[in-house]
């Protein structure tokens, strides 16, 4: 009985984040306290200690995410969170983690805005930030869980991403997943499929990759061979370069890396309901548990509805819902916010579909009763 309690605990959505994030070897956090996300530092100051992990509070969010670089490129799979503001604040070293292919997992609860806001009050309004928030041109992994169980596997996800692209991953919560109580199976690493980064041996280039590769192997710092890390563009040794074609090639590889290398492993998503449906929902995160039971309701009431959930918001699954969207009257995006991923979805469908709208900026959750009348009003 004992180890079923140990292996299923009732835990909130940022403190199944920490759980999923040590399962997955985590063993560096660094962060600010901000609402909603400040339970993920909370349970990580216990659990890290626990496990031989260092957690620290900086004096704010971009001391926070320069510490979780630093513990990373010493070889320690690290995780800083937060949420809207700190978001903000973290963006410029975001964008020094893709140049410098540093892995580390950036959690942001994100709460209702802009500035201040709703602290305690459920959003979506950072999904642009997270494409978007770096400046220059740069790849983008950004994964959406929708409930406590998701959350722990989603975490399990992102790291294994990071480590395994060389690159920052964005978990991109809401304040309803990250507060939600839920029954969640800590499933242990002997169980889990982890992917550790691949390391150089101890004198080769820091950047350097063979041909076909995009995706350096990582030497660690410290471990007796030191090398120079920069924002700048840099040549295989790590050194800053004005060469244009070092520069281009660098910046087509970081982005190919992902862009290559979607369909094994980073893309997912979810289909509920699709096989027979002629409206569609597209909703992910937060608003998942009101779409799904409208979808339910909807079908009972003789409508063929059915629910499309980007997991992986960034890169988008474009050909898998433009795919979908050929069979469907209808496709309705329901999200927290003025339509970050509707602008997505119209840009994708290209008015083959009827795409409609519900969103909500309020404060306050989208529930199954404005689904299904957005569903009845359409159809009249």
């Amino acid at each position: 009985m004992a180890e079923k309690q140990k292996r299923f605990q009732l835990l909130q959505g940022n403190e199944a984040c920490v759980e999923g994030a040590l399962a997955a070897g985590m063993r560096f956090f660094a962060g600010y306290p901000i609402t909603p996300s400040t339970e993920i530092a909370e349970r990580s100051a216990v659990r890290l200690p626990q496990v031989g992990g260092k957690f620290m509070q900086m004096e704010d969010e971009i001391a926070s995410i320069a510490a979780a670089l630093g513990a990373s490129v010493a070889g320690t799979k690290s995780m800083t969170a937060t949420s809207g503001p700190g978001f903000s604040l973290k963006q410029e070293n975001i964008g020094y983690a893709t140049i410098a292919e540093i892995p580390i997992v950036i959690v942001d609860v994100m709460r209702s805005g802009p500035s201040t806001g709703l602290p305690t009050s459920p959003s979506q309004g950072d999904v642009m930030q997270a494409k978007w928030g770096t400046h220059g041109d740069h790849p983008v992994i950004a994964i959406c869980p929708c409930s406590v169980q998701d959350t722990f596997n989603q975490t399990v996800r992102a790291f294994n991403l990071a480590e395994r692209f060389r690159t920052p991953v964005i978990l991109l919560m809401d304040e309803i997943v990250g507060h939600m109580r839920e029954g969640c199976e800590i499933i242990p690493p002997d169980e889990l499929e982890i992917h550790n980064r691949n390391t150089h041996m101890i004198n080769s280039m820091p950047y350097a990759f063979g041909e076909g590769q995009y995706v350096p192997h990582m030497t660690s710092f410290g471990d007796g061979h030191l090398y120079n890390i920069t924002g700048l563009f840099h040549d295989e040794a790590g050194f800053p370069t004005n060469d244009n074609q070092i520069a281009g090639e660098e910046n087509d590889r970081i982005m190919k890396k992902i862009q290559i290398y979607k369909y094994s492993g980073i893309l997912d998503y979810e289909e509920y309901q699709m096989e027979d449906a002629d409206i569609g929902i597209v909703c992910y995160g937060g608003t998942t548990r009101a779409v799904r039971e409208a979808v339910d309701e909807a079908r009972d009431m003789g409508y063929n509805v059915g629910m499309f959930r980007p997991v992986t918001l960034w890169p988008f699954p474009e050909y898998e819902l433009v795919s979908r969207a050929r069979q469907l009257r209808r496709l309705i995006v329901v999200e927290h916010n003025y339509g970050q991923v509707l602008l997505t979805v119209e840009g994708i469908i290209k008015g083959d579909t009827k795409v409609e709208f519900i969103g909500k900026v309020n404060g306050t959750a989208i529930s199954p009763t404005e689904i299904i009348k957005k569903i009845e009003e359409g159809d009249e």
